[in-house]
């Protein structure tokens, strides 16, 4: 009977990608994968220090696990990237104002050709969720646009690059995480939208990918019109009912981080990925802690032996997930195209740039005040944004500048800035937008987003949007204060076009 129960536990194993805990394989975590034959990891910016580091862990890993390793990250472009020395790819809504899918095309091969160097081959984007939402948390410029058609077309041609590259896409996260006003990695949010207006938004974009996409990702989202009593992670309703059967979706579903809020401060960590499996997931992604982790494993296996989550299915998951590994093998490839991939990426931020309401640059070597938030931490999900001092060292290439910044926007007085006659630069560096005293009160000459192009809605101010903060994305604005390149992209989302022509009559 116990011989049978290693089995069930080595089935279990091979159903969770875990969280890894330093930048190297130590015997503990070797032992512990190889006990249960864990074949799927997610490594976070923690686990990386440069390309050499990173090689030897993932070539540890994919020893530990066998030929069947499933290596993953997030390296979806902007913010929300985690080898961070590698070419720094736009944001998909800075290539979804480029408008171009073979610009597209090509970057999601760059940042194929970088990760796969690396050892991986799986990549959590791209995201597909259309934000038409304008206070979005968590997404904001991680999405390609709010047009179905246009959204799509440019992130199906994303993913063809990567594919074309050997590493697989995973699009996120289904049915739809746009239209949130909470983050899912603090609390669960509820999308309470009609099934008919679901069926034309939000589904879109997956159900044009469901016949391509290697993977999906499962939104930790209650959407009351398909299932009032699960989030969308655990709703067999949702993810066999609409995109098994429906959409007729033959790959790997993947849940969505489990130790995320929306989950853990609901269920135990195997009853989660019990009940995700159940629902029609193929894999659970357990990125907890190691207690959490062997929960996990030990919850699955006892749900096989019971019946539970019947063993034929449990056959056809792991048959998915195995299809997903042999057509995309894991193992550092040579990276020939760094300086190429560095251009390509340079050119596709400068494409993306978009001009809100006619803003004109001071010329160079004028007088300015830079005015720059004074922390930019990460939030968990993204890397932290360009520290403020660092601007002002950007901007001082150009002009003389004095830097500003402030530690809270909602108590932060503007009206107390000298009366100098210097021009002055708002630049945003997070993802949070203004509250109502700034809005109210704050009038920049010149509002340069850097992060969240919906943050340049918050100001009657003509504004540069760069949808990241990249150091190609910085010369890109740098050479448009310098007169040197233009601002050719378009903002994909409602709302810009609008208030662009209302600032333009009023100057």
């Amino acid at each position: 009977m116990a011989e049978q129960h290693d089995d069930y536990l080595a089935l279990a194993g091979q159903l969770i990608m875990v969280r890894l805990f330093g930048t190297e394989l130590d015997a503990d975590t070797e032992a512990f994968i190889r006990q249960y034959r864990v074949r799927g990891a997610c490594l976070f910016r923690q686990n990386m220090t440069d390309a050499a580091q990173l090689v030897r862990f993932t070539g540890a890993l994919r020893a530990a696990m066998g030929p069947e390793a499933l290596l993953a990250l997030d390296q979806e472009g902007g913010a929300v990237v985690r080898a961070t020395w590698v070419p720094a790819p736009p944001s998909a809504m800075a290539l979804g104002a480029a408008g171009d899918p073979l610009f597209a095309r090509e970057v999601g091969a760059a940042v194929a050709r970088a990760v796969r160097a690396l050892g991986f081959n799986w990549n959590f984007a791209p995201v597909l969720d259309l934000n038409n939402n304008p206070h979005n948390p968590v997404i904001a410029e991680r999405s390609f646009g709010a047009d179905p058609a246009a959204a799509t077309r440019i992130a199906m041609a994303w993913m063809e690059g990567s594919e074309s590259e050997g590493v697989a896409c995973c699009v996120k996260h289904f049915p739809g995480h746009g239209d949130t006003h909470v983050d899912s990695h603090r609390d669960l949010p509820t999308v309470d939208k009609p099934l008919a207006e679901l069926e034309r938004f939000e589904f879109a974009p997956f159900r044009i990918a469901a016949p391509k996409a290697s993977a999906v990702m499962t939104a930790h989202i209650v959407y009351p019109a398909l299932d009032p009593a699960h989030p969308a992670t655990m709703s067999r309703a949702i993810l066999t009912g609409i995109l098994r059967q429906r959409f007729g979706y033959g790959g790997v579903i993947i849940t969505d981080g489990m130790d995320m809020h929306a989950i853990a401060h609901r269920y135990g960590a195997g009853e989660a990925a019990v009940n995700a499996l159940a629902a029609g997931a193929d894999m659970v992604m357990a990125i907890g802690s190691r207690e959490s982790q062997r929960d996990t494993v030990h919850a699955i296996a006892a749900a096989i032996r019971t019946g539970v989550l019947p063993l034929a299915e449990v056959h056809a998951r792991l048959a998915r997930l195995s299809r997903l590994a042999q057509a995309h093998p894991a193992g550092p490839a040579p990276y020939t195209r760094d300086a190429e991939d560095r251009a390509l990426m340079a050119r596709a931020w400068q494409a993306g740039l978009t001009a809100l309401g006619q803003p004109r640059p001071p010329a160079p070597g004028s007088a300015v005040r830079l005015v720059a938030r004074a922390d930019v931490v990460s939030d968990g999900v993204s890397e932290a944004g360009v520290p403020a001092a660092a601007l002002a060292a950007l901007l001082g290439r150009l002009y003389e500048v004095e830097l500003v910044t402030f530690a809270d926007a909602e108590r932060f007085d503007w009206n107390a800035l000298a009366q100098d006659g210097r021009f002055t630069i708002l630049a945003s560096t997070s993802r949070r937008r203004y509250g109502p005293h700034a809005r109210a009160t704050w009038r920049p000459d010149l509002h340069l987003a850097l992060w969240n192009p919906y943050q340049a809605l918050d100001f009657a101010a003509p504004a540069l949007m760069s949808y990241g903060f990249a150091p190609p994305a910085l010369e890109a604005v740098l050479a448009w204060l310098a007169g040197e390149g233009g601002a050719p992209g378009r903002c994909p989302v409602p709302g810009f076009d609008a208030a662009s022509a209302k600032l333009g009559n009023a100057m």
